[in-house]
Formats: structure tokens, sequence, C-alpha cells
């Protein structure tokens, strides 16, 4: 008989967690931050980092969406309050959030590289959770918007721009911070939003009454809203227009916002969406009536910049995570980062990854000097944003799905992480407009504004003879930027590689040789497969996975 008794489950060969680290050790959001003039902010980046990859924070992240929002609408008496309920994870990431300046502060501050610097943060910070990343840019985004009504803007800019996070629904004026949404799409139209059914009314004082639903609002517990409603004339105009409504009116009675029920989402669980009904609700009017399109496509801009920043950010995520693992992990007595095809993986990842990142962030940057005066900048914005929008989320699924495959079954239970990263991935490429929405807004900017179109060569050619694959993927697609009756039907591919030169010249000026070669020999050269893992044999793949955050010295 044995006197030892015999071990059964003895754990080997586990990864260790991902905690204690700094998210902004990364050379390539460093990078960015100083090519955009941002590098005055580093070591709060670094600080916020150093949280960002705590254990503690990436609890909150996981209770946030573990524990999702509660509707109540009534209180136990039978009133109707129309609140919801967050688990204190999800206050707590939104405290930090704000306190770090990534809600509207960038609009107070008079200095180069302000937006910059928020984009850099929020890229870090959402490696905590992106759920509670949707109420921090709906509130950064509608201060150029709110700017169309001077007198509102006065009122509550200062608490949109500000540092403190105060929820609850109180009276806007008697808070430290305020919160800021958005109301457009209804069931009957979603991305038509000339076909809004919802009524605004004038009144002898100069607010409006609504009347009407909207079909996805998001984070209902925000203090105010843009919405568009069709306003009845009253000065022979009418037509679409742009309102603010609070939720808690100045008086401090509650406005009519009555929450029917939360979505039952795919992902982005943390963050509560709406359907909210309007019932004499009131408003204000903000721009001129009629233009509630270009008023409140000021607050969509930039939310779309925010697309593009939580994209890459949740690439970046993903891409750390599976670096993580492989550094870590062995199979067949070798460590999987040594393993030719899993290097080849990884490295494809990075570049992916590395090229989404610099152009988020080159975006970021001429949002910064666009609102400086730089014209040039504004309008290499115009295009730059869409084709960025479309091109980066389109890809997050994608690489998501094979940054969770590097983890195998680990990765595909919920205490790893990466089933989140991957529900929460399609949700930029919808929200803000989806994929067709984006190709033919790139197609009306090309058409109706040609200094767009000028601005975005000029960035391509600031690369001009650094790379042969790059001239001629520019040399040819110029040849097809021209109108024509198959113009929509073309739409998609000519984004695509819109997407590709622009972040091939940013790549060639910026990116170490071994980055910007593989990357124009795979996406612009065409020596590459339909799948991540097919870089050509010549590419330096361990010069790209030295960039690559979480693989450290098993590079």
């Amino acid at each position: 008989m044995r006197s030892d008794p015999v071990r059964t489950h003895e754990v080997t060969n586990q990864v260790p967690p991902l905690a204690g680290h700094d998210v902004a050790d990364d050379p390539v959001l460093l990078e960015g931050v100083r090519n955009e003039g941002a590098e005055w902010y580093e070591e709060d980046l670094h600080r916020l980092g150093r949280l960002a990859g705590s254990e503690e924070a990436r609890r909150w992240g996981d209770e946030a969406n573990r524990y999702e929002p509660v509707l109540r609408t009534h209180d136990r008496y039978g009133n109707r309050i129309d609140e919801v309920d967050f688990h204190p994870s999800y206050h707590a990431l939104m405290d930090v959030a704000i306190r770090e300046g990534l809600g509207g502060t960038p609009w107070a501050e008079d200095k180069p590289g302000a937006h910059v610097a928020r984009a850099a943060g929020l890229m870090v910070w959402g490696f905590t959770d992106q759920s509670h990343l949707c109420p921090v840019s709906m509130t950064y985004a509608v201060v150029p918007a709110l700017r169309h009504a001077p007198e509102l803007a006065a009122a509550y800019e200062p608490l949109l721009t500000g540092r403190v996070y105060d929820p609850g629904l109180r009276a806007p004026e008697s808070k430290r911070g305020l919160l800021a949404g958005m109301g457009m799409t209804e069931k009957q139209g979603g991305s038509d939003v000339r076909a809004n059914t919802t009524i605004a009314v004038p009144q002898p004082d100069g607010t409006w009454r609504l009347r009407g639903h909207k079909w996805f609002t998001s984070a209902p517990m925000n203090d105010l809203f843009l919405v568009l409603a069709q306003a009845s004339p009253s000065q022979g105009r009418g037509g679409l227009s742009c309102f603010l409504v609070p939720r808690v009116l100045p008086d401090g009675s509650r406005n009519t916002f009555r929450i029917q029920r939360l979505k039952d989402k795919l992902g982005n669980r943390g963050n509560a969406s709406s359907e909210p009904e309007f019932d004499d609700t009131v408003a204000w009017l903000v721009g001129p009536e009629g233009r509630g399109v270009r008023t409140i496509i000021e607050m969509v801009t930039m939310t779309r910049l925010d697309c593009i920043l939580s994209s890459a950010s949740g690439m970046r995520t993903a891409l750390t995570h599976a670096a993580h693992h492989v550094r870590h992990r062995s199979a067949f007595g070798v460590k999987l980062l040594d393993q030719p095809l899993m290097r080849n993986v990884v490295a494809d990842l990075g570049i992916e990854s590395e090229a989404a990142t610099t152009l988020a962030l080159r975006v970021a940057g001429a949002v910064d000097r666009a609102q400086r005066g730089d014209d040039q900048e504004r309008s290499f914005l115009r295009l730059a944003t869409a084709v960025a929008k479309y091109w980066v989320c389109k890809r997050q699924p994608a690489m998501v799905a094979e940054a969770l495959e590097c983890l195998g079954g680990n990765g595909y239970v919920e205490e790893s992480g990466m089933p989140r990263l991957y529900r929460d991935a399609p949700l930029n490429g919808i929200w803000e407009g989806s994929g067709n929405v984006g190709a033919l807004d790139v197609l009306r900017a090309l058409t109706r504004e040609p200094e767009s179109l000028e601005a975005f060569g000029a960035e391509i050619t600031a690369a001009a003879g650094a790379d042969s694959r790059l001239d001629g993927a520019w040399r040819r697609l110029r040849d097809e930027l021209r109108p024509g009756e198959d113009a929509e039907l073309r739409a998609r591919w000519l984004v695509e590689r819109m997407a590709l030169v622009l972040q091939g010249s940013l790549l060639v000026r910026h990116a170490p040789a071994a980055v910007a070669d593989a990357f124009c020999a795979s996406r612009l050269g065409g020596d590459q497969g339909l799948a991540f893992g097919t870089l050509p044999t010549g590419a330096d793949r361990a010069g790209i996975i030295a960039r690559v955050p979480g693989a450290g010295a098993g590079a």
C-alpha cells in the first residue's frame, strides 16, 4: 500500500494573470503621442496606465459587465422614476475616466495636444472595459454641437468639461459635473433620421415640447441629451431640428423621459442602452430650425473619432492578452511564441494593431490642430475620420477573433476576458453609422468637398519615394478616385484602399523599417494570404514582435 497519496490535480503550464503592469508602457502608443504633439502628457499617461493594468481595475471591468444595469421604472409606491442602477464597479470606472479628463476636458484646455492626450488616455483606460466609454465619449462630443446655442453652452459647458463625476438625477446647474448623451434613431428609420416622427412644438416661453420615441439611446442616466425631432414651424421653417433635453429641469422637477426598456445587447453590457419616450417633454432648440442634422453632425463626428480610438484600444488589448499568453504557455516543449506559426500570427496581429493605433492618434492630432484653426487639418479630418472609422472598426472583430484563438480553449472562457472583448468588437462598426453609411459618407465628401481629397493626398505624398509599393498603391488608387455610375458598388473597396494607403504612409514615415516593410509587402504589395499569420517569408518578425505589449523578453 502506498504511503503517499497520489496527486490528481497539479496545475502546471498555466499563464500567470495579466495584472500589475503599465498599459501605457507601449512604444507604439508613446511614439504616436509624441508625433502628434502631446509628449507633455506622458507622465500622467503612465500613471493612468499603471492603474489600468492593476488587478483592481481588472475586477472593476469584469464586475461592471457581469452585473448588468437594472431598470427601475417605478418606486415602491408606484411613482414613475425611470432610473437605472449600476454596479459600484461601473461608477469606479466612470469616476477615473472623468477625473482623468477623458470627458469634455480638452475643450476647456488651451493647450496644444490636449485632444491627443485625451485620445491616448481613452485608449489606455479602455484596456479595463469598453462599455463605460460610451457616456464618456458622448460627453466629450456634445460640446462643439452645443455651442450652436451660446446661452445653453455658457450654462452647461463648464460642467461638461470638468473633472468631477457626479452621478444621480438632480437639477443640472446644482451638480458638480454633467454627462451628455444623444437621441437620434427611431425604430421606423434607423440611420435614415429624416424619417423620424418625434414632433417638437414651440412654446410662448421659448422652450419646445417633444412627443415621440427613440429606438436606441445609450446611457439614459446622463444629465443632458441632444435629440432630433421634427419641428412644427415657428417662423415658417420647421423640419428636422436639434434640441437639448435635460433629464431634470432647472427647477429640480423631472422632465418626461420614460425609459420603456433597456436593450438586451450582444456586448457593451456594462452600458445601459434604452428606448425613451417623450410626452410633453421640455426641450431647447440648438442651432437653426430645420438644420438638425447639420447641428448634431458635429457631435457625431467626435463620437466617430472615439469609435476609432475605442476599436484601436480593443485591438491593442486583445493583442496584449494574446502575446502575454503565448509568451508564457508551452506546447510540445517549446514556448508558443517561439513556434514559427505562432510568431507569424503574433507579428501579423502586431502590424494590424500598430497601423490602427497610429492612424487613430493621427486623426486625434488632426482634431486638435483643426480646433486651433488649421484649415488643412480640418480638410484632412473630413475624409480621414470617415475612412478610419470604416476600416479600423471593420478590422477589430477579425483581429480579436484571431487573438482569442491564440489562447485556445482558455480564450473561450469568461475568466480570460477574451469573450467580453469579442462581444464588444462589432459595436463600433455599427455605432454612428454602419460600414455602408461610412462608405457612402466618403463618396459624399469626395464629391462635395474636393479640398478634403487634396488634404488627404498631401498626407499620402508626404511619404512619396520612400516605398515603391506604397507609391504604386497610391497611383492605382488615384485612378479609381473618379465619379461614375458604379461608385456606390465600388465604395467599400475604395474606402478600404484609402485606409490601407493612409496607414502605409503613416507607418513608412513613423514606424521602424521592420513594421513598415511588412505592412507594405502584405497589405499593399499583395504578398499575403487572407488570414492573419500569412506574412511573407522575409518579414522581420522579431523586430515587429519587439513592439508588441505583453510579448516581453519572449520576443
